[in-house]
Formats: structure tokens, C-alpha cells, sequence
């Protein structure tokens, strides 16, 4: 359960809505004969994926959520972020592992760090009598 100082990074929302459009328009096929029934699960996925995947930061942990389960990282295992070529979040690990933060772009990063409570060296600078 998220607290009022959880930050919550979800994909767009429009996702959602094309997968219960693809369901709805899926629905005349999977009527048409009892083995297209499956088809149905196609858009029932995305959209529960569309709805459920993300990352949750507070002053304790990130999760990182999927279709299926999360995965829990305290941030003292965190040692610092970065960006990937496609410009989304990454976080490397004290063991050497890295690990993509879904939904988080590089641009969300300064948010990201603020949910620790901490601030970012350059808006540290940036503040009159630093």
C-alpha cells in the first residue's frame, strides 16, 4: 500500500485504453468459434500490465512492479542512476547488477531522488548560500 510520500511512476495511461479497445474488437472473433477464445487474453494482459507495472519510490525502497510479483531494492543497495541509450532509468546495484526502472525516463530522475529525501548536487549549487 502506497503512503502519501510514495512517488508513483506508471507507463501512459493510453495503453490501458487500447487494450479494452483491442478486447472489445476482439470479441466478434473469439465469438466466432470456441478455440479463438484465447485471443481474448492478448488485450486482457497489456491491459492489466498497463494498469499494475511501474515504480514506487519512498524513503525506504524502490518496487518494481510487473504483471506478475515486484521486486523490492533498498536504497542502500543503490549506489547510483543512470540512463540507457534509449532513455529510460537505470539503477545500478552494489553487486554490480543493473536494473531498469520501468516507467521512469531519465528526465524523472531529479523526482526519483527527492523521494529519498535527498537532493541533487547541481540544485544543491543552485540555492543562494550553498
Amino acid at each position: 500500500m502506497s503512503t502519501p510520500d510514495t512517488i508513483r511512476f506508471r507507463f501512459n495511461q493510453a495503453i490501458l485504453a487500447a487494450a479494452v479497445i483491442a478486447f472489445i474488437g476482439a470479441l466478434p472473433l473469439a465469438n466466432a468459434r470456441a478455440y479463438l477464445l484465447p485471443v481474448l487474453l492478448v488485450p486482457l494482459g497489456v491491459g492489466v500490465w498497463a494498469w499494475r507495472a511501474g515504480t514506487d519510490a519512498d524513503p525506504q525502497e524502490l518496487r518494481l512492479r510487473a504483471l506478475f510479483g515486484q521486486r523490492r531494492i533498498g536504497w542502500e543497495h543503490v549506489v547510483e542512476f543512470a540512463t540507457d541509450a534509449r532513455g529510460r532509468a537505470v539503477a545500478r546495484l552494489d553487486d554490480g547488477r543493473q536494473v531498469v526502472l520501468p516507467a521512469v525516463r531519465g528526465t524523472d530522475l531529479p523526482r526519483l531522488v527527492s523521494a529519498t529525501g535527498q537532493t541533487l548536487p547541481d540544485e544543491a549549487a543552485g540555492t543562494p548560500g550553498a
